[in-house]
């Protein structure tokens, strides 16, 4: 045995990258040593988002608040839709942020392939540190935006007499950004790896995302729906998402105990699904980007 042998033998790596050879070949540790890495992603999306615009992060308000000015006009004053008696700015602008977390997230991350195909190409990192920062980073807009609801809220609340029912349920968000959360990555990175081989969805999404958003219960509440269009949105893993979200905040609305946890459980099996997609195209994307 020669030297050189004996020295590659005796060395002790650090770390070993190998072909993933199966579907469940996921090294979910391997995230976790990474996650500096995942750091300088949300800072990287955060920043670049908005990079060279006059109003900077000022477009996480000005955004939704146009919606929501735009909803009370169409469909508050000239369709006279149903708000379940809160103010028209207050039912669409609490729809419109928990709305906006999902849709942002399945956006971007539903690109996860396409855009960052020269940077999986050159380095190596676990390529599902990409998408989580996305919507991390996206969990940053969702929380500026939360925060200006809530002063909509206290203005309405000291000003306009409107009563805020603020209860236990409220321990609930959390548990509603998580599974947000998840669909969004979900959906996104199943998208993201169909996208490697099918680009028209590409240009789907946007369009999906916004039909998507008039099934859920966003510019109209649940409670004016009735007989198979209710049973329809039902089926919605955002619906009871944005009715607990205005529940818990504003007392209008429903807690639905098993359609959250139908939520939850189609979040998880998407998520998975995801997972072992984005983990199966993953060894060969390359070739077909």
């Amino acid at each position: 045995m020669t030297e050189n042998t004996q020295n590659t033998i005796s060395e002790n790596w650090s770390m070993i990258i190998k072909p993933k050879r199966h579907w469940f070949d996921i090294n979910l540790k391997e995230l976790w040593q990474y996650r500096d890495l995942v750091a300088l992603f949300v800072r990287r999306d955060f920043v670049a988002k908005y990079k060279q615009t006059i109003l900077g992060p000022l477009w996480f308000i000005i955004q939704p608040l146009l919606t929501t000015l735009m909803f009370v006009v169409v469909f508050g004053n000239i369709a006279k839709l149903s708000t379940d008696g809160l103010p028209k700015i207050l039912f669409y602008f609490s729809g419109i942020v928990g709305w906006t977390y999902f849709a942002e997230s399945l956006k971007a991350t539903s690109n996860t392939f396409v855009t960052n195909a020269n940077i999986f190409g050159k380095v190596y990192f676990p390529r599902l540190t990409m998408p989580i920062s996305i919507v991390i980073s996206n969990l940053v807009l969702f929380a500026v935006q939360f925060l200006f609801l809530i002063l909509f809220m206290l203005y309405y609340y000291f000003f306009k007499d409107v009563n805020i029912h603020l209860s236990l349920y409220t321990l609930l968000l959390p548990v509603l950004i998580l599974i947000t959360a998840g669909l969004g990555l979900g959906f996104g990175i199943i998208i993201s790896s169909l996208t490697t081989k099918y680009r028209d969805l590409t240009y789907l999404v946007a369009f999906g995302v916004q039909l998507w958003m008039y099934v859920t219960p966003i510019i109209y509440p649940l409670s004016s729906i009735n007989g198979i269009y209710k049973k329809v949105i039902l089926l919605n893993p955002m619906t009871s998402i944005i009715e607990t979200f205005r529940f818990i905040l504003l007392g209008s609305g429903t807690v639905n105990f098993n359609q959250l946890l139908y939520s939850f459980i189609f979040m998880i099996v998407t998520l998975l699904l995801g997972i072992l997609l984005f983990n199966k195209i993953e060894q060969s994307f390359m070739d077909t980007v």
